[in-house]
């Protein structure tokens, strides 16, 4: 194992990316990690993607200052628009979030899959791509979740008015006689106790974060990048925001620490 200490950044368009950094602290507890929620432009859904492409840009520049090795994109609409430029860009590592059509396709039993996901998440080459090759003898049904994100970043994950919008969203796909539903938002766990009193009991939810997280430690392991456990007692976290931090503290405070061995915690506010 390598003493590669340097630290793991991650950004998202708000703080749906903490979804992925809760799996990435399960399967490498020994790392450090800078998280960057760029809320002052969230939510990037709908955004333009030479728009999504600058963001991204700059969020890496300034986490490849603080160091890190290795760079999740947690936001499927950021992997979407922005993920080839950033890898032809830096020579780093970058892993990025698609749909789990592959896994909901390859178990489907009822031969028909939902995924929620964003305008620029469907628009991207990833998605379609993995979906011509895996969802081909697949009923998809697909929604855009415009309202959701701001629900998440608001503090309402779990709130009428988003169970009211969910309806509206899930209500046809379950119609339409589906059994998975998967996630294409990293911002959609959040709405995982909603979803679940919602769906029928055989439709099982998708969410690509744990196997996102197996894939950076495989290729952070790859590359002679990981930490070596024995120079490190915890797990240490930096969170920078491009705006408010009071919400990306709420839902650290429920989702993260209470999870893992995590000693230091320190919030940021950064312009970008």
């Amino acid at each position: 194992m390598s003493g590669n200490c340097n630290p793991i950044g991650i950004f998202d368009s708000g703080a749906g990316g903490l979804t992925v950094l809760s799996e990435l602290v399960k399967v490498m507890p020994y790392e450090k990690y800078i998280y960057f929620a760029d809320s002052a432009n969230c939510p990037y859904g709908s955004k333009p993607a030479e728009e999504i492409i600058n963001l991204s840009d700059k969020i890496t520049r300034f986490l490849i200052t603080k160091g890190c090795k290795v760079i999740v994109v947690a936001c499927n609409t950021a992997t979407a628009a922005a993920i080839d430029y950033l890898r032809n860009s830096y020579s780093i590592p970058f892993i990025g979030m698609e749909p789990a059509i592959k896994p909901a396709s390859q178990n489907t039993k009822t031969k028909s899959i939902g995924v929620l996901a964003t305008a620029g998440t469907f628009k991207g080459r990833l998605y379609i791509e993995t979906s011509r090759k895996y969802a081909a003898d697949v009923n998809v049904c697909y929604q855009v979740g415009e309202g959701l994100v701001e629900l998440v970043e608001s503090g309402k994950a779990d709130s009428p008015e988003a169970e009211q919008l969910l309806h509206r969203y899930i209500d046809p796909m379950v119609d339409c006689n589906i059994d998975h539903l998967v996630l294409g938002c990293t911002h959609y766990p959040f709405l995982k106790p909603v979803l679940e009193r919602m769906l029928p009991n055989h439709v099982t939810i998708v969410d690509p974060a744990p196997a996102v997280a197996l894939q950076t430690k495989r290729i952070a392991e790859n590359n002679g990048l990981l930490c070596n456990q024995n120079l490190v007692d915890s797990t240490s976290i930096d969170f920078y925001s491009s705006s408010n931090t009071e919400v990306l503290k709420l839902l650290v405070e429920m989702n993260i620490r209470p999870q893992y061995r995590i000693e230091d915690l320190y919030f940021n506010n950064v312009k970008l």
